[in-house]
This record gives structure tokens, C-alpha cells and sequence, in this order.
């Protein structure tokens, strides 16, 4: 067992079994694969890389090294090596998320989850976090735009293992129901990227055609409305008194137009010729 003088520069093998993960963690889902890959490498080489963990009463949270912990269970160690660090809560969360971001295997919505975390959690600006990850804003942006995606399609794209360009096609569809459509489409046509935005093009372009034709109707339908008042009016304006009555259903609108009979009507006229 080693110690260094200095708390946060501790190492010291720490029982598995009082390492708790950090419940900020922005991995959700960790390859099998990969573990059992990891512990072979361990039981062949040893674990390297220490963990780095905070200190929590009598117990330890993990900061950073969740994907050696768990290989580490996988071969039944009880003891791996630790950095001891002195940090806040906070700032245990910033570095786990930091790390986890500056890897290449977290899925396109953890990445952008977890960056939504340092936004919403620690305060962070998209500059900050661009300026800490070495990337343009506008990539911090896109990343952010993939949570606009439902967390059922967000699942849908990751089972048909669908890239972000598919994804960020899909964001051109503000619909619901219909980018619920290309997303069948584009799973059930195994479409890939070019095929798939010229997919969502054609979509929207027939969605924006109906809409035209829809609000074209409804122009024909008020000027029929505005007709039947302007008649009315004339009518009206040569001493008629005619009634209208309007009733509304779901599948139409019933108009009744109620007029004197014509010996009244003469009788109008024959005054108003005085």
C-alpha cells in the first residue's frame, strides 16, 4: 500500500465492494464486449491506470474509471488501485462528464446528454464547454439539438444503429406523427444518410403541398361565407328584414336564410317608392 503525504495525491487499494458509482455518470449503456475485453488486458498487464475517487465518509464515490471497476468485478478482484482527489461534489461530477465527453464511444445522446448536464448542472456556456472539449460551438449546438428528439426515437435510432446525420435529418421534421413516419421509413428501408435526407425532403415537401391546398380551401369556403353575407346586406339595405341562422357541426356547416314572403317584400318596395 502506498501513501503520499498530500490527501488528493493518495493511491491506495480500495475494496470494489466500498466504491460507489457516480451517480453522474453520462454513460448509460457499456459493451460486454469491451468489459471482457478490458479484463483480459487486466489480468494480463494489471490495472495501469488508477481510478480517481473521492472520499465520502467511510465509503468512496467513483470520479473517473467506472469501465475498469466493472472489469475489474468481471475477473472477481476485491481490490483495485485508487487516486484519492479532495474535490466537491460539483466539481467530481464536472470531471467525470469532462472525461466521459473526450472519449469516442459514448452514443450520440449521451454525449449530447451529458453536455446538457454541464450546461444545466454546473452552469456551463456552450463557449466554456467548447473551449474545454477543443471544439467549435456550432459542434456543442448540434449535439444539443439531438435531445429535441423523443427519448423513444432516440432509442429506435440507437437499436437500428442510425448515425447523427440520420438523426439530425430527422430534426428538419418539426411533426411529431410525421417524423415518426420517416423514422419507420428510413429504419424499415434501411436508407442510408443521402437517401434518407432526400426521404425527409420528399416528406415535407408533400406535408407543405397539403398545407397549401388545405388553407386553398379554406380560402374558397370564406369567400362562399362572405357572399352569402354580402347578398344578405343588399337585401338588408333595401328595407328586407331577413334572418340567418348558423349551425356547425364536424362534417359541415348548416346556413338558413330566413326571408319575408313576396307580399311583403311588394309592400317594402311600394313604400319605399312614396
Amino acid at each position: 500500500m502506498k501513501e503520499n503525504k498530500q490527501e488528493n495525491e493518495q493511491i491506495l487499494y480500495l475494496e470494489v465492494e466500498k466504491i460507489a458509482p457516480n451517480p453522474n455518470q453520462p454513460r448509460k449503456t457499456f459493451s460486454d464486449d469491451g468489459i471482457i475485453k478490458l479484463a483480459n488486458s487486466i489480468r494480463q498487464y494489471g490495472i495501469i491506470q488508477p481510478l480517481c475517487v473521492r472520499k465520502i465518509g467511510d465509503e468512496f464515490e467513483l470520479i473517473s474509471g467506472e469501465r475498469r471497476l466493472r472489469a475489474a468485478k468481471e475477473l472477481g478482484l476485491t481490490r483495485v488501485p485508487c487516486v484519492i482527489t479532495a474535490v466537491s461534489e460539483e466539481k467530481s461530477s464536472e470531471i467525470a462528464i469532462i472525461e466521459n465527453l473526450m472519449r469516442e464511444d459514448l452514443t450520440i445522446f449521451e454525449e449530447a446528454e451529458a453536455i446538457q448536464s454541464l450546461i444545466d448542472i454546473h452552469n456551463q456556456t456552450q463557449e466554456k464547454i467548447a473551449e474545454k472539449l477543443s471544439v467549435s460551438q456550432s459542434y456543442i449546438a448540434n449535439k444539443l439539438r439531438l435531445l429535441r428528439l423523443s427519448r423513444e426515437e432516440r432509442a429506435m435510432i440507437l437499436r437500428a444503429s442510425l448515425t447523427e446525420r440520420h438523426a439530425r435529418a430527422l430534426l428538419r421534421i418539426r411533426d411529431d406523427n410525421l417524423r415518426e413516419k420517416a423514422l419507420s421509413d428510413i429504419i424499415s428501408k434501411d436508407l442510408n444518410v443521402a437517401e434518407a435526407e432526400a426521404h425527409v425532403e420528399k416528406l415535407l415537401s408533400k406535408s407543405n403541398e397539403e398545407k397549401v391546398q388545405k388553407k386553398q380551401s379554406f380560402k374558397s369556403i370564406d369567400g362562399f361565407y362572405e357572399a352569402i353575407s354580402r347578398a344578405i346586406s343588399s337585401i338588408e339595405n333595401s328595407g328586407v328584414k331577413v334572418k340567418q341562422r348558423k349551425i356547425e357541426n364536424d362534417s359541415y356547416t348548416e346556413i338558413t336564410i330566413l326571408v319575408p314572403k313576396s307580399a311583403d317584400i311588394s309592400a317594402v318596395s311600394s313604400e319605399q317608392s312614396d
